[in-house]
Formats: C-alpha cells, structure tokens, sequence
C-alpha cells in the first residue's frame, strides 16, 4: 500500500494523523514524529470505541484492529507498568509469558484509574504510541507484521491506523512471539459487570479478566506507590 494514499477501512473517512493533533490525545500527537510510516487517523462516536462495538458500527474487520493492554507487574517490591499489543481476536497472555518476560513474581490488569493517570489518555482509548518511554510495550508479531493495524489514539473519539512495521520499531518495543493466545469466539459486547467487579475487569478493549483467578488476584494494588490514586 502507498504510504501515501488514505487507506480504506470500513466506512470511515481516514486523514494523515499528523494534520489533526486535535484527534489525539496530547501524549499520542507529540509521539508521531517517532514514527517511520505514516498513521492515519478517523473520528468515531466515543460510544463506540469499545472493540466489539467499533467494528459492528464502522465495518472495520476484527482482524486488523489490536487491543492494548495495561498490566502492573509486581517484582522485588516494586510495580511497574507495562502494555500489551495484541490482535483483537486474540487475548494476551498476562499470566504466562508476560510475567515470565517481564521477570515478576505476579502480573495483573492494571487498574483503570492507575493506568488513565499514568498514560495520560482515556480509558478505552489507549495507545501503544505514546505511552511512558519507561513502559515495555510487548507487541504480537501478527501486529508488528499488519500492513495496518487499528489501534487506540489515546482518546475514545478516534482511532488510528498505523502500520505494523511502524509500532514495532518503536524505542520501547518488544516484539513477542506467542503474546496474544487465540480465543474461542470474537469479542462480543460484554455485559454490565456483576457486583464487585471493577469495570476495567470486562472493557474489551483491555482484555478480560480469567475468571478461575480469585479475589486475591487484586492485592499487588496494596502495594502500589505513593503517588498513585493521590490527589
């Protein structure tokens, strides 16, 4: 595809990312310049932004588009934030080969006001471009080798269409062979979350949480630093 030439993706009218900053989250417009391809960007209803929905309404297929994950690995007493991008028809594997390559004692879904705070963009918006520079972004090699992959643009109002060769050169890229596991069935439309759940634990668009895992599951957010939930 010309690098040059808008792409054709689902009904939406997609622009150089580049002439519309305000689209972008400030962390996602001031880190395109870090990119070598150019990303293209396309306004969408912020209601729609969860994946499942996403694709329904604009009819931009599953497989190009990629989830990012937030996780908080727990090793040596510290916490430390780290994405995941993985293939939307896929889920990463944050319990296995993330908290092995990561080298932690315990690997989690982040929560949700941690990582808004933390990324500087909305939640179910967020972007792999952008993100802290001391954040280790793990990438699927089936999105580093998309020719584009839809991806968060650090808001709910838009996407971002960027090729996979581009996110994975990347300063802080990983690109990690078996990160995203296939599931069984699309995402579907995730019902409201039963009483006790927190909703991050069921947004698509930052992975579900395994439901034999148990309420202990949330105990590294006892140890989270100082500054995070502080006003």
């Amino acid at each position: 595809m010309d690098s040059s030439t808008a792409p054709r993706l689902g009904t939406l009218t997609w622009t150089p990312a580049a002439d519309r900053p305000e689209l972008l989250a400030a962390p996602v417009a001031a880190a395109l310049g870090a990119l070598t391809a150019p990303a293209w960007v396309a306004p969408i209803d912020a209601d729609l932004a969860d994946t499942a929905a996403f694709t329904e309404a604009y009819g931009v297929p599953l497989e190009v588009s990629a989830n990012c994950v937030v996780v908080a690995a727990r090793r040596a007493g510290q916490t430390e934030l780290a994405a995941c991008l993985v293939p939307a028809t896929t889920r990463a594997d944050v319990n296995g080969l993330v908290r092995r390559h990561l080298g932690a004692r315990k690997v989690s879904f982040a929560p949700q006001d941690v990582a808004v705070a933390e990324s500087g963009m909305e939640y179910g918006g967020i972007s792999p471009l952008g993100l802290p520079p001391s954040w280790p972004v793990l990438v699927d090699p089936d999105v580093a080798a998309a020719d584009l992959v839809v991806i968060g643009s650090g808001t709910r109002g838009s996407k971002l269409a960027v090729p996979g060769a581009a996110l994975a050169a990347l300063p802080a890229v990983q690109v990690l062979e078996g990160l995203g596991r296939p599931v069984a069935e699309p995402p579907r439309h995730v019902p409201a979350a039963p009483a006790g759940r927190a909703p991050d634990d069921w947004d698509v668009g930052w992975g579900e949480r395994p439901e034999e895992l148990s309420a202990a599951d949330r105990r590294y957010l006892e140890d989270r630093p100082p500054h995070w939930g502080s006003d």
